[in-house]
């Protein structure tokens, strides 16, 4: 088994379960996730137990398959363990990096405007692949992390459990430490799992892929609106937000001629309802080959000030990657030689 899909409590089990201290695993973590420790060899402990972690855990990583891009943003096409491919990007920021994580090899939610939704589902990731998509980033790129955002390849609720212990991993105070809100799971509308996601006692942030605010058109962009139409999604997020005081982001991406005239921001205004518990993130359109366009910055705009006119939050996503099919709806599992 990979060390890195072992969460704090369940390494602390493995430690008592062989009549050891379990507060050994928090300096396992430490020494991984900290100080970057590439084997077990340096740790603290007898060799006996330097062993027994040796012949229980590996702190293998997957391989890098091709790099794509440089400077502020890089794109790597990792191969797993089985040969399954997925992709994962880090972006460089002033306050540090961050990073894009897939969840699945390939996704089952067919989206029709996303590179990602148009393959077919092949497998979940286990928390460890995702945890070790962070590290190995972190670690060929010497970046200190200050967040990462679950929106890469597949949908995160549709693999629920080991997106959780990837969270929990990633906040956990001898980890990477990262805080709860620096930490962004994003679902296409899974109402179960964002009802689920509420009930943890310590969740991390959480943003809803939207991208139309009525059911005709949602039901065509995204199939998942036929069984969890669009109210459902955004009161099950109301819900989440008011639960743990949280604001929750709803992602709407701008599809020129699509969803991005005056009439459809108004139905997003009231979809919204002025609720200061969301704010709306617009994402201008990341091109791919699914026959979508970019709207003009004209029609952004126009639409942005509406929203702002009825009282909502909204802001506009930084770019990063267009350029090497590394930004939002460009993600591919797919492997080109």
């Amino acid at each position: 088994m990979d060390i890195w899909s072992m969460t704090r409590p369940a390494l602390e089990e493995w430690f008592r379960s062989r009549g050891e201290n379990p507060a050994k695993a928090a300096i396992v973590f430490r020494e991984l996730y900290q100080r970057g420790a590439a084997d077990f060899s340096g740790l603290p402990f007898s060799q006996r137990v330097k062993s027994a972690l040796e012949e229980s855990f590996t702190v293998e990583m997957p391989e890098t398959e091709t790099v794509s891009g440089g400077g502020d943003t890089v794109k790597l096409l990792l191969k797993l363990s089985d040969g399954e491919y997925v992709e994962s990007v880090l972006m460089r920021q002033a306050y540090g990096g961050s990073v894009c994580v897939s969840t699945q090899v390939g996704c089952a939610m067919g989206c029709k405007f996303c590179q990602s939704g148009r393959l077919k589902k092949r497998r979940n990731l286990t928390a460890g692949e995702m945890a070790a998509q962070v590290m190995k980033l972190r670690r060929e790129y010497s970046q200190q992390i200050h967040s990462v955002t679950v929106m890469g390849i597949g949908e995160p609720f549709d693999n629920f459990n080991a997106v959780r212990d990837f969270c929990d991993i990633l906040t956990d105070y001898n980890g990477l430490a990262l805080g709860e809100k620096h930490v962004t799971v994003s679902t296409c509308g899974i109402v179960p799992g964002i009802k689920a996601w509420g009930e943890l006692p310590h969740p991390c942030s959480l943003a809803l892929s939207l991208h139309a605010a009525e059911d005709g058109l949602r039901s065509e962009l995204m199939p998942v609106n036929r069984r969890y139409p669009v109210r459902e999604a955004v009161a099950a997020a109301l819900d989440f937000a008011e639960q743990h005081n949280r604001r929750v982001t709803l992602e709407y991406v701008m599809l020129n001629g699509v969803n991005d005239s005056p009439e459809h921001a108004l139905q997003l205004a009231e979809l919204v309802g002025g609720s200061r518990r969301f704010y709306v993130n617009i994402i201008p359109y990341n091109g791919n080959d699914s026959g979508f366009t970019r709207s003009s910055r004209e029609r952004i705009m126009a639409f942005y000030d509406v929203l702002k006119k009825h009282g909502v939050s909204v802001t506009m996503r930084r770019e990063f990657g267009g350029d090497i099919a590394a930004a939002c709806g460009q993600l591919s599992s797919r492997f080109r030689k």
